[in-house]
């Protein structure tokens, strides 16, 4: 039987298969007379032994089973991992294995606070050296926190970075496994990152270093200082000083900031014998290993240890359009989510208030041709601009509602690893107002129809009047000239419809007793940040869900613009998408001669055996199980038709759809994850809700009898049930 636990002087330290190829290059480093941090390697085989004694195989089968991961969106990428780390966590390590850990930990590393560190078998491969993937711990003081340390560092096996790489990796439940380093922290004073050639020059080295622990250069919270060197001499070619304010120390839970003292926030970390020592080291490693090297190292008073070392392959394995290295970057951490926050909230949430509300006081309708035509170019640059700030800097924002639930589970462990999502929802959402604004309208109207029936638009004057408000308020459109009969004719309907059926409050949940439970879990000086980084997963939850009502403010505005051209156009609007696409409509503004043009129709997409589907598995987003009539709802005019009690089927939920839910007893979509606008206002009013089903609108048809199973993210289709309905039917008129 293969051992649990290994030293890396011992000849199996150097067994890559057995501890993980970071560890396996450290003993490799060791053995060379390197100096690496003192400690032990928990191997593959106490990973495997875990996940084969607990339930967890058949948890991984499960979640890894659901979909492609081709088909997933980074969102439900995140929801597995998020899955996955919470069952690890929640799962007791068997005594043996438990055992064997306490006693290398006594015996190695006695009361010592350690770092926790990942070696898998896929990653630091040569082509295959994707940073990033899995976790690390410093700073962790305890056996129990060195053990819960220990299942999260399995668990990232299974991250949301690993699995989008999965097939660069192999990744397999059965082929790979993650061991995991157990070090002494070496708290160095100067700390950085050396390259054995500069990714834009093959002619040179590069060298970084911070002062303090290295996470915060890992991390991005600190800039550092760099030095080029030459690769052939170690001279050093050119240096670039980093403005120095603060470092990282070790502290209670991990690590803090502190603010440098003035001799030296003034200088350097590194002299340049320090450098040319770090590049010596560099070049021996490349020696070991025949390429070069990427090595974490750090200096703790005149002794340079090194920490990990992987082999560069910057590049490879990209391909054109791929977006996983964009996917990556969205994860943040929390200093680099604060400067977001006050960016967003500050400047950027401010300027798109303002400057849609500049926009909106343009009227259309008095400009000429020519200036419409200009209008609508604005317009739409205008929407381009924002579109690109959302993807920029509103999509990672998102990331502090992930950094809070992981946080909050690592420290609760709660049974639902979504538990924590009902601290943020008390934040309150521009859809929840809109939608408590249409029930208090509701409220009103029930038990007193004739107050839509006043008027022949379908709706009496004074509701009429609290509609148009309402749009004007939610929808940013004016209402004056008419421009809202329609909408509000629409509303009407869904105030009927509404008025009619009991009413739907959102969920209630004891918020100061899941408060009380949160910071119980944190000590002393921790609180503070416990609450601080509460504060900042409210407002990322909150922008989460708001942030496309600003941004569908500019597409509003374009497509009012769009609309009056197509007035303006008349009889030359031959075809639905050359009237509503603003380059045609510009075109033809400018031309009188020129005839918009539209485009050849799409072929419809058919999903193989749509007709036999019975059971479809996607993501669990809304717990509960919820039987009834499907509504498939392929664009918004669609949404007007949804009845009481029905299964809201779509391809994809936006805030300016969400007026319908009340009425609805699920949710089903094609887009995946907890944090789309979908899963959050289902959520709120307690609904299941299943995600990130693939042709979920052409899978299933409007009158479907659907059973949502928002525990396990299924959806079963009865067709049978519904001919047994009709056949009935048809033998009662007989």
């Amino acid at each position: 039987m293969r051992p649990l636990v290994v030293s890396p002087a011992e000849p199996d330290g150097r067994d890559a298969s057995l501890c993980g190829n970071k560890a396996a290059a450290l003993a490799t480093l060791g053995a060379g007379g390197m100096l690496i941090p003192r400690g032990f390697c928990i191997t593959t085989e106490a990973y495997r032994r875990f996940i084969s004694q607990t339930e967890l195989r058949g948890r991984l089968v499960i979640e890894l089973g659901r979909k492609r991961f081709e088909d997933m969106r980074w969102e439900e990428l995140w929801d597995v991992a998020l899955r996955i780390r919470n069952a690890f966590l929640s799962a007791s390590i068997p005594g043996d294995i438990r055992t064997a850990l306490e006693n290398a930990l006594q015996a190695n590393l006695p009361a010592l606070p350690v770092a926790v560190r990942s070696s898998s078998t896929v990653e630091d491969l040569p082509g295959a050296s994707f940073a990033g993937l899995h976790e690390s711990f410093v700073n962790v003081k305890g056996t129990g926190a060195v053990l819960d340390r220990v299942k999260l560092v399995w668990a990232s096996l299974w991250s949301d970075a690993a699995l989008s790489y999965h097939k660069e990796l192999s990744l397999d439940i059965d082929g790979s496994a993650m061991a995991v380093l157990v070090q002494e922290l070496i708290a160095g004073e100067r700390s950085g990152i050396a390259f054995g050639v500069n990714p834009t020059d093959t002619n040179q080295a590069v060298v970084e270093a911070v002062y303090g622990l290295n996470k915060a250069l890992v991390d991005g919270d600190v800039e550092p200082d760099r030095w080029l060197l030459d690769r052939a001499t170690g001279r050093i070619v050119s240096v670039h000083h980093a403005t120095r304010e603060r470092s990282a120390v070790p502290a209670p839970g991990g690590v803090a900031f502190r603010r440098l003292e003035k001799n030296d926030a003034g200088k350097a970390p590194l002299s340049k014998s320090q450098v040319s020592r770090i590049f010596s080291i560099l070049q021996r490693i490349e020696g070991v290993f025949g390429s070069p090297q990427d090595m974490e190292w750090t200096f703790s008073g005149r002794r340079l240890y090194v920490l990990q070392s992987r082999p560069i392959t910057a590049g490879k394995g990209e391909v054109a359009g791929d977006r996983r290295s964009f996917d990556l970057s969205l994860k943040r951490s929390f200093e680099n989510l604060k400067k977001l926050r006050r960016r967003i909230e500050d400047v950027l949430v401010p300027r798109m208030i303002e400057e849609a509300g500049s926009i909106a006081r343009t009227g259309v309708s008095g400009l000429s041709d020519a200036e419409l035509a200009g209008e609508i170019g604005t317009r739409r640059e205008t929407l381009d601009r924002w579109n690109e700030i959302y993807w920029n800097e509103f999509i990672p924002y998102a990331h502090g509602v992930r950094l809070f639930g992981r946080i909050y589970n690592d420290r609760l462990k709660p049974d639902d690893p979504y538990e924590f999502v009902d601290l943020l929802s008390a934040a309150g959402t521009r859809s929840m107002d809109r939608n408590e604004e249409l029930e208090r309208l509701a409220t009103r109207v029930r038990g007193h129809p004739e107050l839509l029936r006043a008027s022949p638009d379908g709706a009496g004057r004074d509701i009429g009047r609290e509609l148009d408000r309402y749009i004007e308020r939610f929808s940013g459109l004016s209402c004056e000239l008419g421009k809202c009969d329609d909408e509000r004719r629409s509303l009407a309907g869904i105030l009927e419809r509404m008025a009619a059926a009991p009413h739907r409050r959102p969920r209630r949940r004891n918020e100061d007793a899941l408060l009380k439970r949160y910071l119980s879990a944190f000590t002393g000086d921790e609180k503070t940040s416990a609450r601080e980084l509460l504060d900042l997963a409210r407002s990322s939850y909150r922008l989460r869900d708001d942030d496309n009502i600003y941004l569908g403010r500019f597409e509003t505005l374009l497509v009012e613009a769009v609309e009056e051209s197509r007035r303006r156009l008349g009889s030359r609007c031959k075809d639905e998408y050359a009237c509503s696409n603003p380059e045609e409509a510009m075109r033809a503004l400018k031309f009188p001669a020129y005839e918009p043009k539209g485009r050849p129709p799409e072929r419809q997409s058919v999903i193989r055996g749509a007709e036999h589907a019975r059971q479809l598995r996607g993501q669990p987003a809304g717990r509960g199980i919820a039987r009834g009539p499907a509504r498939v709802v392929v664009d918004t005019a669609g949404l007007f038709e949804v009845r009481s009690g029905e299964v809201l089927v779509v391809d994809a939920i936006d805030p300016n759809m969400t007026f319908v839910v009340p009425l609805v007893s699920a949710i089903v979509e094609r887009r995946g994850g907890m944090l789309i606008h979908g899963a959050i206002i289902a959520r709120e009013y307690g609904l299941p809700c299943v995600t990130g089903i693939p042709g979920a609108t052409e899978l299933i048809r409007t009158g479907d009898r659907l059973t949502v199973d928002g525990y396990y993210g299924t959806v079963i289709i009865d067709r049978e049930g519904i001919k047994e309905e009709a056949g009935d039917e048809a033998g009662e008129d007989a």
